[in-house]
């Protein structure tokens, strides 16, 4: 089983930083049907502001949501779902809606015309043609770009700019967003918010990269699977593991484009000053994060 890129860059940064998060427990929701399930809030912001849970929760796919899970996961009080994902991956895989919750479709990437989950998937089924297609590091590359498509994307921005409306409105939260894994579309998401509302980069890039622990349980026998057909492993991680560079290439096309974060939630997302104001007033609380709540793992 390979190692995920970055998850030793996660581990220092979190035993760097471990008196300024919420332990994981806080944070993360132990259902097993549905992957990567967090709270987005729990980090605390550089001047010692500890960001609000309970509002903003982040997933993988709900497609397995029955039964015990069904009744735990409906104690979270989710009022509305975002589902990032595309036509072809709801299709796939639709999503079960908890009674009471509202399933809001936003295509993060409806406007890009090919390179989408689905068809990366269909080409990875052939080790052959996924050694021809993504092997040699195109693989990686393409992830690159695609996370800078998640900024530059009109259906992207779109999307993103709905959600986080949404979290701003009392009624509509808590809110959940999710793509297939919960990592790429969904992680960006979560890491432009933690860092619009002032959490330290570290602690954000540690919070983004841990969805490749989370994950990895659900990898393994695709990962077996691929290697006993004769593929290559590093180049399905390159679609299935989350990496510093991803993260960095969509940074760096929110600040080429806009500037600064603020400028990317204003004008990008089309929040406006004023809805930038009320995100922020959503998720800040006043005052220190409280002592008994911070991990003490070293």
């Amino acid at each position: 089983m390979p190692r995920s890129p970055g998850s030793n860059l996660a581990a220092r940064l979190r035993a760097r930083h471990h008196r300024r998060t919420v332990t994981d427990a806080a944070r993360i929701i132990p259902i097993a049907s549905v992957p990567n399930l967090r709270d987005v809030g729990g980090l605390v912001t550089a001047d010692g502001r500890p960001v609000r849970t309970g509002l903003l929760f982040r997933s993988a796919a709900l497609d397995g949501l029955d039964g015990a899970d069904e009744v735990a996961f409906a104690r979270l009080g989710v009022r509305t779902i975002f589902d990032f994902r595309t036509e072809a991956e709801r299709a796939e895989r639709p999503d079960r809606v908890p009674t009471g919750a509202r399933h809001v479709v936003a295509d993060v990437l409806q406007d890009m015309a090919s390179n989408k989950p689905g068809q990366i998937m269909e080409t990875m089924r052939n080790p052959a043609t996924a050694r021809q297609a993504f092997g040699d590091g195109k693989g990686a590359a393409m992830f690159v770009d695609q996370y800078r498509n998640f900024v530059r994307l009109d259906s992207a921005r779109r999307a993103f700019g709905r959600a986080f409306t949404s979290v701003s409105d009392e009624l509509s939260r808590p809110v959940l967003i999710h793509c297939t894994g919960g990592k790429d579309r969904t992680g960006w998401a979560a890491a432009a918010l933690q860092l619009m509302l002032g959490v330290p980069s570290e602690l954000v890039m540690a919070d983004y990269l841990a969805s490749n622990q989370h994950l990895r349980p659900g990898f393994e026998s695709l990962f077996a699977d691929f290697e006993a057909s004769g593929g290559d492993a590093e180049i399905l991680g390159s679609f299935l593991w989350v990496s510093p560079e991803y993260l960095e290439a969509a940074l760096d096309e929110m600040r080429r484009t806009f500037g600064t974060v603020d400028r990317y939630f204003a004008d990008g997302l089309g929040l406006g000053d004023d809805g930038l104001e009320d995100l922020r007033a959503t998720f800040l609380a006043v005052g220190s994060a409280p002592e008994e709540r911070v991990s003490d793992a070293r």
